[in-house]
């Protein structure tokens, strides 16, 4: 392995891509500390602000930032994430979007343009809700996260023209973060977006690591709840190395569908008749269905203790919605775990509809002179695809949901930290094994280019 890792830094280009990539993720981390001068940081969040302070943990796992503590980048990537699924979506409803998708090159330029418009305008949407609503909220007898140098005139809130200040360094420093992904794409190596999330999730995991360290007694102490020992740490361990082989495991599983191409005569030559394979991914949906799932999860947790209160405490209405609202933002009963494993499978599927066109695909193979051996070109073809696709797609998300509640069970179970849990045996590990493996991959292929040995052969 260090002979194949020497290889690949003596091939110039490669290196030179590597070391570019390497750079700009570290612009990223250096960014991702400056915190916004208007704000007081590292405040610890009161009795009431448990639950948002949890919902922030979570979407902090998938945005490539911290929402706990306002920087720069505080809001991360997720809004252009945001945007280019709205678009991506769009495309397969509205047909301006569809015909654009269907224009090549250009299409997919001016698409990304208007997926940039949007970021910018979810970003300013996003920057005052996130001001408004956390960084400035805040009752009687709590401390309050605005310095007050930058408070208002006989005011103790923060000043209007700040305000506007804090919404727009947000909203450029989003607005960095997608220029820094396309800078990666197109001068770096692998998917600048998602090396951004990969990067924010390993920077944190150093941190769990060091909590669970910490907190542990070198003594077996049984699994009783929120005592880490070592018994706790060898569960951690094995869902560790489970998940990563599962992971790297789905990601290469295919279901190859055999092809033959039709035979043509060309002179005295018989051209065609080559037996291939067509390969259908098993999880053809990636990480989007937990994304989804936990992002419409955390948000009834939230609202329904907010509403609450608007009761007077002891009344039926406030226990009814706080008791609810602890549910779902608990993660740890079995209606949420439920919930979630549903939301997984709907969306694995929904998402896996709009990607995967067997119509699209059976067309390609009639215009290519393939077809698929015992079905007829067209829609006999296209039917057997989306059944194929119906079948191994079931496998996929199952393995998902396995994947996603691992955390919530740990969480729940064990009583370690929902950071330990979610980085060391669930969705941040699924995130970032996904996106190395990813990476691994482009770097193979650009050392079988050179006719070396690629990083994943023996």
């Amino acid at each position: 392995m260090l002979e194949k890792l020497r290889v690949v830094f003596t091939i110039p280009e490669l290196r030179n891509k590597i070391l570019l990539t390497l750079g700009l993720l570290a612009i990223y981390r250096i960014g991702f500390h400056i915190s916004l001068p208007m704000m007081n940081q590292n405040l610890a969040p009161s009795a009431g602000e448990d639950t948002a302070s949890q919902f922030f943990e979570k979407v902090s796992l998938f945005a490539a930032s911290d929402l706990r503590q306002a920087t720069i980048f505080g809001l991360g990537i997720m809004p252009y994430i945001s945007a280019s699924i709205i678009f991506q979506l769009l495309g397969s409803v509205w047909a301006p979007i569809e015909e654009l998708k269907k224009e090549g090159e250009a299409g997919r330029k001016k698409i990304n343009e208007y997926t940039r418009y949007l970021t910018v305008v979810l970003c300013l949407i996003q920057s005052y809700m996130y001001l408004k609503f956390w960084l400035m909220a805040g009752g009687e007898g709590e401390a309050s996260k605005v310095n007050p140098n930058f408070f208002g005139a006989d005011s103790n809130t923060l000043f209007w023209g700040w305000q506007i200040t804090a919404v727009l360094i947000m909203t450029c420093g989003t607005i960095f973060l997608m220029w820094l992904g396309e800078q990666i794409d197109e001068y770096g190596i692998g998917n600048g977006i998602s090396l951004l999330i990969m990067a924010g999730i390993l920077a944190q995991m150093p941190g769990a690591l060091f909590d669970l360290i910490q907190n542990m007694k070198t003594e077996l102490v049984g699994l009783s709840k929120g005592t880490v020992g070592i018994e706790t740490l060898i569960i951690l361990i094995v869902l560790f190395v489970a998940v990563v082989f599962g992971v790297v495991f789905i990601t290469l599983g295919q279901r190859r569908i055999p092809t033959q191409s039709a035979k043509f005569t060309r002179g005295r030559r018989v051209y065609g008749g080559n037996r291939q394979f067509l390969p259908l991914r098993i999880n053809q949906a990636g990480v989007m269905p937990i994304i989804f799932a936990s992002s419409l999860l955390m948000i009834p947790g939230v609202m329904l203790q907010f509403l609450s209160k608007s009761f007077t405490p002891g009344t039926f209405m406030f226990s009814a919605l706080n008791g609810f609202g602890s549910i779902m933002s608990s993660g740890t009963s079995f209606v949420y775990n439920m919930m979630y494993v549903a939301l997984i499978f709907f969306f694995c599927y929904f998402w896996t509809a709009i990607t995967f066109n067997p119509k699209e695909m059976s067309d390609q193979l009639k215009d290519h002179g393939t077809f698929i051996p015992g079905y007829r070109p067209g829609k006999r073809t296209a039917d057997y695809l989306e059944k194929v696709m119906v079948r191994i797609t079931y496998v996929g998300a199952a393995f998902l949901a396995i994947v996603a509640i691992v955390p919530t069970i740990v969480y729940g179970s064990l009583g370690v930290s929902y950071s330990i849990a979610g980085f060391y045996g669930g969705t941040g590990l699924l995130i970032a094994v996904s996106v190395a493996f990813d990476l691994i991959q482009k770097i193979d292929s650009h050392l079988v280019m050179r006719n070396y040995r690629g990083l994943l052969e023996g």
